[in-house]
């Protein structure tokens, strides 16, 4: 039980793997990174007066989510040229030779890992969630001006009956919700019967205040204006703040909050919670690589199944996160219980993991 018995040797081990797997990480997110920039450039310079600091911001805002998404990657990768290289040179020979069981020899390469999981967490939670929702609201305006309210919502569509409002900007919480650039398309069975558009609007407890109201008859053709106008008196305020929940642009205690809202207000949190669970058990996939991809610190490097044995490390990571993606779909649509849809593919994996080194080498 004494997974250290030469700290020496656990640093050595610990630094090769923690350099490779940011080596593996920095390449992946630069070429990523370009070819995304290459594909989403021209819509960034469509709208007019974007430069190079549009494109600047948008690397900064993209770049977070490359690093998220494919740090447990690197880590496999990581791991699977670290031990390749340990079992080429007859390191791991060696160890074994000095009495270190399989699960010593990986002992060193897990416990950087979980740090590389906490440093992720940390990571999602501070950078990659406010950088997803800035993001999100910046293309959902076309890449123009950046709103500077960070609980701000674009491009809010509400169903009223037959009739759908449209605002393309709302802030604030509870009855503090402020709509701005509005549109109400008046809609009977066998069409539209009025449009009617206002610079803003306000909740006041019994309906929706417009301001700068501009009416259109669609069956006559006139048009006309108003001061302000009541609308939506069968609207709640959450129904604008509550429509597009995301996860993946919340931290774990807003979405908390987020999710608390909509069962208050009898929405469905299926998903919601699924990517609760996933926000923990995303990051702890890193600590599972090491394991997953160990297959290829053992056996005799002068047999010729070196190349075997990484590509089936490889192959078991990349199944785990197949596994993992399926699973997250099965809970956004309620197949699965959220907790089993964030967990079960990570425990599958790990006993899995543990069965091959325990059979093979232990």
């Amino acid at each position: 039980m004494d997974f250290f018995p030469s700290r020496t040797l656990a640093i050595y081990m610990a630094k090769m793997f923690i350099i490779r797997t940011l080596a593996v990480l920095a390449l992946l997110v630069l070429v990523l990174q370009a070819l995304d920039l290459l594909g989403e450039s021209g819509k960034i310079l469509a709208y007019e007066g974007n430069g190079e600091a549009e494109l600047w911001t948008y690397v900064s805002l993209r770049a977070p989510q490359l690093i998220a998404r494919f740090l447990p990657f690197s880590v496999l990768l990581g791991t699977i040229i670290t031990l390749a290289t340990l079992n080429q040179n007859s390191e791991v020979v060696s160890m074994k030779a000095a009495g270190l069981s399989a699960h010593q020899i990986l002992a060193p390469l897990i416990v950087a890992s979980m740090g590389i999981a906490l440093l992720s967490f940390l990571f999602n939670e501070t950078i990659v969630a406010p950088a997803t929702a800035r993001l999100s609201q910046w293309e959902k305006v076309e890449f123009g001006p950046i709103p500077a309210e960070s609980n701000i919502r674009t491009n809010v569509w509400v169903k009223d009956g037959n009739n759908l409002i449209n605002a393309r900007t709302v802030t604030g919480r509870g009855e503090q919700v402020i709509l701005q650039d509005i549109t109400v398309y008046d809609r009977s069975e066998n069409g539209l019967k009025n449009l009617l558009q206002a610079d803003a609007g306000q909740f006041t407890g019994s309906g929706w205040l417009l301001t700068g109201v501009t009416q259109f008859d669609v069956s006559t053709g006139t048009e006309e204006k108003k001061s302000e106008l009541m609308v939506g008196d069968a609207i709640r305020p959450d129904q604008f703040t509550l429509t597009n929940v995301s996860a993946d642009s919340l931290s774990i205690f807003a979405l908390r909050t987020a999710i608390g809202e909509l069962e208050r207000a009898g929405r469905p949190t299926m998903s919601l919670k699924a990517g609760w669970w996933h926000k923990i058990s995303g990051p702890m996939s890193s600590i599972l690589m090491p394991l997953l991809g160990a297959v290829a610190a053992f056996g005799l490097a002068r047999s010729g199944q070196l190349f075997v044995r990484a590509v089936i490390g490889m192959a078991l990571g990349f199944a785990y996160f197949v596994a993992d993606n399926f699973a997250l779909a099965m809970g956004n649509i309620g197949a699965y219980p959220s907790l089993l849809a964030a967990w079960a593919p990570f425990l599958l994996f790990f006993l899995i993991g543990e069965t091959v080194l325990i059979r093979t080498e232990e």
